[in-house]
């Protein structure tokens, strides 16, 4: 009898220790991405584009990528709550993205082949296309060979700013900034002579209230920018769980809703959503 209640006894004490280890022993998990059980999750998005990834003042986060994030992310297991966003720069994603401190990018973060030596993506979600914003009393700039005589400015990293350089306008004065916000800085203070990147990117900033009647977007189709979300290399399983969330975001209207709550009040023709292409 003795023995069986001192077997139980130390049957009793090896479940608490279990327990306790089970409790307080997730501290070495959640280095990629923060998912690694404790049901938390970190996604890079960019923090300085207004309509698709903008943090304001007070600390929140809006816009097309930030719904798509957290759509997929729910899709995934993750509730809002559960989400982390992490600033992810244009010129920064792939290290993000292989040194795990991101689970994964949406971040207008156009599908070439360039990075997908790096990483893989999902999707694309969305088709943009390279454009300029211009001040609005300026009618020099119509063509893309007018910014030969012009101070042009883009963001680092982007694939905007390479395809000025390479094929555009190669006489074109360009000038790279960390940030859209500096260059639109520099746009309305005559710094700069036109800012280039997405359709997208510029209607968002054109259609905040501070821009409002300032600028206006050219109307070129320079090119064409598929939106991907950017994973690790060779994380085949999380590429076909995103890539379900992204078709089921498409059919049950959410796609049609987040386009229309970031993009409307810029009146934005947006293209509709892509076939998805990437994993198959």
């Amino acid at each position: 009898m003795k023995l069986r209640k001192a077997s139980a006894a130390a049957a009793a004490a090896v479940v608490l220790a279990l327990t306790a280890t089970a409790c307080g022993g997730d501290s070495d998990k959640g280095t990629d991405g923060g998912d690694g059980g404790d049901n938390k999750i970190t996604i890079g998005i960019k923090y300085d584009q207004p309509g698709l990834g903008l943090k304001t003042p007070d600390g929140k986060f809006t816009g097309f990528d930030v719904d798509v994030a957290t759509y997929v992310a729910k899709e995934l297991g993750y509730d809002a709550k559960d989400i982390t966003f992490k600033q992810a720069p244009s010129a920064e994603r792939e290290n993000l993205i292989a040194n795990g401190d991101v689970k994964f990018v949406v971040g207008t973060y156009t599908i070439n082949d360039k990075r997908k030596e790096r990483v893989d993506f999902a999707g694309p979600y969305f088709l943009a296309h390279q454009d300029l914003l211009v001040r609005a009393d300026d009618n020099s700039i119509t063509k893309p060979e007018d910014l030969n005589s012009k101070k042009l400015c883009s963001v680092t990293g982007s694939t905007s700013a390479q395809n000025v350089k390479d094929k555009l306008a190669p006489k074109a004065d360009l000038q790279e900034f960390g940030g859209y916000s500096e260059c639109i800085t520099g746009l309305e203070n005559k710094a700069v002579d036109a800012l280039t990147t997405d359709n997208s990117i510029l209607a968002g900033f054109a259609a905040q209230k501070e821009h409002q009647g300032k600028f206006k977007l050219v109307g070129l189709n320079l090119s064409d920018e598929p939106y991907g979300i950017g994973l690790k290399k060779g994380d085949k399983d999380l590429q076909t769980k995103i890539n379900a969330a992204l078709e089921k975001m498409q059919t049950d209207g959410s796609w049609d809703k987040f386009v229309k709550a970031n993009f409307g009040p810029a009146n934005y023709k947006n293209e509709p959503a892509p076939k998805i292409t990437e994993g198959s």
